[in-house]
């Protein structure tokens, strides 16, 4: 924690807030935190799925649980009532901590690692609706083919290692151990492509020979890392796999309810005005295009795509 007191003002980034609106049946919608609901219309994935949105205060002192009220308020407001997967980015409790709630009222199959697949039985999903992941292996769901490759959480990691039993709520924060990180790698049959990285964590070299034409970015705790540090990580999630358009998400501060506007995390635990300065400047010098997503707002990544010279003679994507 640091001493710097106040918060970044989000309206010094309004101009961010810009990623195209879906025109046409395939769509993604922020829903806060690094939670991601991808869908054709005709069928649909969620990353994360966090909700409930504890206070500090209870995150800190006493025992969190899935808040079933604002759960199906985010999803009634976000019109989902069928899901074919929600895959957690990992088990730290602002991620997966309301997964297994989400994949009960919406049919979905959790999928992730063997911490998610504890995560699911605590919270009282069936085996066959539990699926442990296999790192490189495509799944198809619906339209979606999904991808998770091994990654890190950004350091420091507050509640490290994995879960090895079944996690039933209310329990304390640290119940939710961090458990498999994942870069998750999204093709549709449509022949769009993402990157979906949850946490400003990476694992060198571990994209290398994948593509996307956009990313998504967690960039929580990156603004508080080395600038060496948010350098490499844009190298070897944005640079690696080519994305042209880049949409940062885990900015917003998780203790506020998704009822209240959003806001950025305090200077104490990050420093977005940082991470959006060395970004910028990244984006501008290679072409890329860098948005902030809109809360609730169904928009098109692909949309009006920017071509970048990659040197070698052609460009992407």
């Amino acid at each position: 924690m640091r001493l710097k007191p106040g918060r970044p003002d989000l309206s010094r980034y309004a101009a961010r807030f810009d990623v195209p609106a879906a025109s046409g049946p395939l769509g993604v919608t922020f829903l806060g935190v690094a939670s991601l609901l991808l869908d054709d219309g005709e069928s649909a994935v969620l990353t994360d799925g966090f909700f409930s949105r504890p206070s500090l205060a209870r995150v800190a002192l006493g025992r969190i649980s899935p808040d079933v009220d604002r759960i199906d308020a985010a999803l009634g407001r976000a019109g989902v009532d069928r899901l074919e997967a929600v895959l957690p980015v990992h088990t730290h409790y602002d991620h997966a901590m309301d997964s297994a709630a989400v994949a009960h009222r919406t049919g979905a199959v959790l999928v992730g690692g063997a911490s998610t697949a504890h995560v699911g039985r605590g919270g009282g999903l069936p085996e066959d609706r539990i699926r442990v992941a296999v790192p490189g292996e495509a799944m198809a769901y619906g339209g979606w083919t999904l991808t998770l490759v091994e990654s890190h959480h950004c350091p420091p990691d507050r509640y490290p290692g994995v879960i090895t039993e079944p996690v039933v709520p209310p329990v304390r924060t640290g119940a939710y151990r961090c458990g498999e990180s994942w870069s998750i790698l999204v093709a549709h049959t449509s022949g769009r492509t993402a990157l979906l990285q949850g946490s400003a964590g990476f694992d060198p070299g571990s994209l290398a020979g994948h593509r996307a034409d956009v990313a998504y970015l967690g960039v929580g705790q990156l603004g508080v890392q080395p600038e060496d540090y948010v350098r490499a990580y844009w190298a070897e999630t944005v640079e690696t796999v080519g994305a042209t358009r880049v949409v940062l998400t885990h900015w917003d501060d998780f203790f506020r309810p998704l009822d209240r506007p959003l806001r950025a995390l305090p200077y104490a635990g990050d420093d977005l005005d940082v991470t959006m300065r060395v970004l910028g400047d990244l984006a501008a010098e290679q072409g890329v295009a860098l948005h902030l997503p809109t809360l609730w707002r169904r928009e098109d990544p692909w949309a009006c795509l920017p071509t970048v010279d990659r040197g070698d003679g052609g460009v992407a994507p």
